[in-house]
């Protein structure tokens, strides 16, 4: 069928498209145009139809070219098969853009896009073997903890246009023929490069000075994969793909540039309506992140347009995360900052023809295809006249919105830029009823800020061509946002409407419950900040999703811990042990190194006297065949104190449960070395010691295929095991909330907050990492 003859959706469909996305496409009248016509030329070219392949590709110029009278000359290109890649069709894009001026050297336009060149499968082949030869060495070593980013960026360099899936494909088979598959030791283990003690000790030092996170010496910077490497530097945001350029982009870049001094500015915006969580960890890691590799600043900025959710503990609890993480925002700005500004350039967008008052129901524009406004073309007077009203009280809630004129990449038509809530703002109490939406806040306190990189997550990119259009529309400087993907993790829920439901329903205690993944929540349960950064380091910035399993961020615990948590002796479920030939008339003092495995880091004392307590499970009557400690048969040695103690006499209560063992010593240098050394406590503290397991049983606990009763049926009945008689050593009495200790042999534990003078709290944080075959 002729193009001419077909309707625009029916052509839209049969260069690929699916139905929703033609009728999406329709809405948008400028790109509808573009796109009709670039089809028909091809169309003329190729006198028959166009593959979907081909499709693809008009639709991403007809999307993405803003110098119109180029569209012939590029869709000449795609038409006759010499620009089929997306890659090629961004080279080309970006040429057109930086030579505006007629004539186009076809010959240096064709090499730029390249035209004509073909890569071969060997040649991939050879390349990705000559860099995985060039990295051997350091593969074989870090294995799977490489970064595999940097062997996808030479083969990209090396490889400018070959397709990039048949690359990574190809890293990764040969990647997967050097290592085999990956071993449990490649999901939690880090192979730590050997380092002198001072050198350790400087990056320590270095990391708490400036907030730097760093993994095997490599910063998050030096680390992130995929878009974060095609940032624009400040001032050339016009080179980014999609930009809007007009008459007055370069004087407001101009503009901003001799304001910024070039600097990179990023911010993190959260709304103060709940607690962050870990991926939010993510998002603060990258927005401060990348703003100090770069020398750069970054603003905390609380995005508080809706005053119904926002409460200060909200406010302060945000901040002191941002701050516990290491970061220090250059400043601490609010969207309500800006409430008059805003609603003055509201008035300027009603003047300049692009928004309007709307009369419709929420209920009426939810949706995917709601109807048009009836109002949309109301005249601008009238507007203005209206907008003024709601302004000062003249409607009630849901009565009046204004709306502005663009259709979204989504297809959302007409978004909201202001609606009326009469409750009054933290800040700004009863001054304001009307207050902004995020679709309208966000761009322009970018732009006030002088925002360089708007770093949002990947939910936000429908809304990129609406950030351009609204600073354009309003002719002010406007910042690039770039999106990359959220972290996710098993096993748990982030959302606060249900995070709200488990604490109504008593599962959890509230927001910092040890067994949630609030950023609240895993520091009461003592998981260090420097864990945490280490953790959104290792799983980088992508563009896709990713969602990750808790032991990988367990690990990152572990091995933070490992150098920083000081040993202390404590057992769980004490069984008493007297000691009939005590060497001494009173206790001893025994010393004991707070790491064991450099006793230059100091040590603390513990007493040892004739009475010590064990750990129940460290007692067997009967001994059996791979049991390594206490039996009537088998001696064991007491860790730290040199002696071997063996057992005499058996006590038990009226039930026949053990509750005491007569036992004699010896000096461990006087008899065969026993098969195990257990910890013990003599003349210990009583605490009380808190056990946590996942909270969810299943995965996915939002997935009704996976949990049909819903999440709150999902709850792990054996989450949290309270020990309310625990026992450890006294070296830990002036122990602050929130300091961490290695309990030897049992795990690694944080003071909590419910700490009294009289009684120590602890939170299991992890457990060691230990051998499963371990006894």
């Amino acid at each position: 069928m002729a193009c001419g003859s077909a309707d625009p959706v029916t052509l839209f469909i049969s260069i690929g498209l699916s139905e929703q996305k033609a009728k999406e496409t329709l809405k948008n009248e400028a790109l509808s145009a573009a796109l009709t016509e670039a089809v028909t030329q091809a169309q003329g070219v190729l006198g028959a139809g166009v593959d979907k392949g081909t499709g693809t590709l008009l639709y991403n110029l007809a999307s993405k070219l803003k110098d119109q009278k180029r569209l012939g000359f590029l869709t000449g290109y795609i038409a006759h098969k010499k620009i089929s890649t997306d890659l090629q069709l961004n080279a080309a894009l970006d040429y057109v853009k930086s030579h505006p001026v007629d004539p186009i050297s076809a010959e240096e336009f064709e090499w730029q896009c390249g035209v004509g060149v073909v890569v071969s499968p060997e040649q991939i082949e050879d390349t990705v073997e000559a860099i995985i030869s060039k990295h051997k060495e350091q593969l074989l070593k870090e294995r799977y903890r490489f970064n595999m980013g940097l062997l996808m960026g030479e083969a990209r360099n090396q490889l400018k246009w070959a397709d990039g899936k048949i690359i990574k494909n190809e890293v990764d088979m040969q990647v997967l023929h050097l290592l085999g598959p990956k071993t449990e030791a490649d999901l939690e283990k880090k192979a730590k490069a050997p380092k002198q003690k001072a050198a350790v000790e400087n990056e320590k030092v270095e990391e708490a000075v400036d907030g730097d996170v760093k993994l095997e010496g490599k910063s998050l910077m030096e680390q992130l994969r995929g878009e974060a490497m095609k940032f624009h530097k400040p001032g050339e945001n016009y080179k980014t793909e999609g930009y809007v350029v007009t008459p007055n982009t370069m004087k407001l870049l101009q503009e901003h540039l001799e304001l910024t001094g070039g600097q990179v500015r990023t911010r993190f915006p959260p709304e103060p309506n709940g607690i962050l969580h870990i991926g939010h960890a993510k998002a603060i890691n990258f927005n401060f992140g990348y703003a100090k590799a770069n020398n750069g600043i970054c603003f905390l900025r609380y995005d508080d347009t809706n005053p119904e959710k926002e409460e200060e503990k909200y406010f302060t609890g945000i901040r002191d995360m941002v701050e516990w993480l290491g970061y220090k925002p250059y400043a601490v700005t609010h969207a309500s900052d800006n409430f008059q500004q805003l609603y003055d350039w509201a008035v300027e967008l009603i003047r300049r023809g692009h928004a309007y008052v709307c009369h419709q129901r929420v209920e009426e524009i939810k949706g995917h295809n709601p109807p048009p406004s009836p109002w949309r073309d109301r005249p601008t007077e009238e507007s203005l006249l209206l907008f003024e009203g709601m302004r000062k009280g003249k409607f009630m809630e849901g009565e009046a919105t204004l709306r502005m004129k663009l259709v979204m990449e989504d297809g959302k038509m007409d978004p909201v830029a202001y609606r009326i809530k009469y409750t009054p703002h933290h800040r700004t109490g009863d001054t304001w009823c009307i207050y902004p939406t995020y679709d309208y806040t966000h761009c322009l306190c970018d732009s006030i800020e002088h925002i360089t990189h708007s770093l949002c997550t990947k939910e936000f990119q429908a809304r990129r061509s609406s950030y351009f259009w609204l600073c354009n529309a309003l002719d002010v400087y406007c910042p690039v946002q770039w999106e990359y993907g959220r972290l996710n993790l098993t096993y748990t829920v982030v959302s606060k409407r249900k995070i709200v439901k488990l604490v109504e329903t008593g599962a959890v205690r509230d927001w910092d419950d040890p067994r949630l993944f609030t950023l609240t929540a895993l520091r009461r349960r003592g998981f260090p900040a420097e864990a945490i950064n280490n953790f959104c380091a290792r799983v980088g910035v992508t563009v896709a999703q990713t969602t990750m399993e808790p032991h990988l961020l367990e690990a990152c615990v572990r091995e933070v811990l490992n150098d920083s948590a000081p040993r202390v002796m404590a057992v769980l479920e004490p069984l008493r042990v007297t000691i009939t030939n005590f060497p001494a008339p009173q206790q001893m003092e025994v010393k004991v190194p707070d790491f064991p495995a450099d006793e230059s880091r100091g040590s603390h004392s513990v007493h040892f006297s004739s009475t010590v307590f064990i750990e129940q499970a460290d007692f067997r009557e009967v001994t059996e065949k791979g049991y390594k400690r206490l039996t009537p048969d088998q001696p064991v040695g007491l860790r730290h104190a040199g002696y071997v103690i063996s057992v005499q006499k058996v006590i038990k209560d009226p039930s026949g449960k053990v509750v005491e063992l007569q036992v004699s010593c010896a000096r461990a240098d006087t008899r065969d070395k026993p098969k195990a050394f257990i910890q013990w406590v003599s003349n210990p503290l009583r605490c009380e010691v808190r056990l946590y397991e996942r909270l969810f049983l299943h995965k996915n606990p939002e997935d009704p295929s996976e949990v049909p009763g819903g999440f709150l049926s999902d709850i792990n009945p054996n989450s949290l095991q309270l020990i309310e008689d625990a026992m450890v050593d006294r070296s830990v009495a002036g122990a602050k909330v929130f300091d961490q200790f290695q309990f030897e042999r049992v795990g690694y534990f944080s003071v909590d907050p419910d700490s009294t003078e009289s009684k120590l709290v602890f939170n299991r944080t992890v457990t060691l990492k230990e051998d499963p075959g371990k006894i």
